[in-house]
């Protein structure tokens, strides 16, 4: 049975629910998909077809032009179930507009602020029973975007298709992480496409992270992509350190995802007085600071994760033993500051939550 409302967002109800088929206490990250998901289509000039329907595969033509030229981008956030059985967004108007920057770098249309808020909000509110209650685990959304042109040309698509789907989520990394410095291999070059959050970054990245993890590692330090010697990001995260009490992180540039959790841990931070440098530190630093003792946190921030601690860096042969997690005050207080947050343990004062 079809719904409609005001947002001109029609529903289309899945005939059975596939929830108790699973296991929401130990949900795999990225295999399990909810009921439904949210699909528009750009064509002539203007968002149409707006809909809400069952989860389903999709048909393409051999000729769609995001299989040939990468025009895809997409996102990554989480909902939350409060104490109270509330579900709880963490702050999807940042996503929106970081997905809005990325269209535009990748020459696609800008998604209006009620398709992507308003129909996120009605899907959650559809597959709320979804959201896990367990400490740990999430709904995770992944909104995503891409040219749908059947045609072997190299040019902008004329048309596109955008898909907001969820999975409930457990644990990413259920514990600390080794990373190796990459000193040869680029995630991003200035005036590249590294700030936007395209498909095809993530594509480029996966051959020097099968290396390092054949090497043992977890992940990659990315470093900059002219001499290799300043650090950016951690495989798929922002990197930050402390360092004598300051925490430093890369700022933002072209070449570094301007990332929410990033920038939430940078707020915090702040406000907790705690010193703040954005500048990208080198690796010869971060590898004397540990060598003497003055390094004495490092950790990956994102949505995935939101705080990944690290427990060894891998340079030129060298692993490099990092402070216990247990001794990392700044990083522990942030994650569990951002986990009463987001699952409604503490009150929302700076309009990080939208509720559902």
């Amino acid at each position: 049975m079809e719904q409609a409302l005001a947002l001109d967002l029609v529903i289309e109800r899945a005939a059975q629910s596939r929830l108790p088929q699973v296991d929401l206490n130990n949900p795999a990250f990225g295999r399990t998909f909810t009921d439904h998901m949210l699909s528009a289509d750009y064509i002539g000039g203007k968002w149409t077809n707006v809909r809400i329907v069952p989860f389903q595969n999709l048909s393409l033509n051999p000729a769609t032009s995001a299989l040939h030229y990468g025009q895809a981008i997409f996102e990554g956030l989480k909902a939350y179930k409060s104490p109270a059985g509330e579900v709880l967004c963490f702050r999807p108007d940042e996503n929106f507009k970081r997905m809005n920057r990325s269209a535009l770098r990748m020459c696609m249309p800008e998604i209006p602020e009620e398709i992507f808020l308003g129909g996120l909000r009605e899907l959650l509110n559809l597959d709320r029973d979804w959201v896990p209650q367990r400490e740990g685990c999430s709904l995770y959304i992944r909104p995503v975007m891409f040219a749908t042109d059947a045609f072997i040309g190299l040019r902008p698509s004329e048309t596109y298709k955008f898909l907001i789907f969820c999975s409930p989520a457990g644990v990413y990394y259920s514990a600390p992480v080794k990373v190796k410095v990459e000193t040869h291999y680029t995630r991003a070059a200035q005036g590249g496409t590294g700030a936007a959050k395209a498909a095809g970054n993530y594509a480029a990245a996966m051959y020097p992270t099968k290396l390092a993890y054949q090497e043992g590692y977890d992940q990659i330090l990315w470093t900059d992509g002219k001499e290799h010697k300043y650090i950016e990001e951690a495989g798929t995260m922002n990197i930050m350190f402390i360092i004598n009490d300051t925490l430093i992180t890369a700022p933002e540039t072209d070449t570094i995802l301007p990332g929410i959790t990033r920038k939430s841990v940078l707020q915090l931070a702040r406000e907790w007085g705690v010193p703040v440098e954005e500048r990208k530190p080198s690796v010869e630093e971060v590898i004397a600071a540990i060598q003497n003792g003055t390094l004495q946190e490092a950790f990956g921030v994102g949505t995935a994760a939101t705080i990944a601690h690290i427990k060894v860096i891998g340079y030129e042969g060298v692993q490099y033993e990092l402070p216990d997690v247990q001794n990392r005050p700044f990083s522990n207080k942030v994650f569990q500051e951002l986990e009463d947050i987001k699952r409604g343990r503490k009150p929302d004062t700076r309009g990080w939550i939208m509720k559902v």
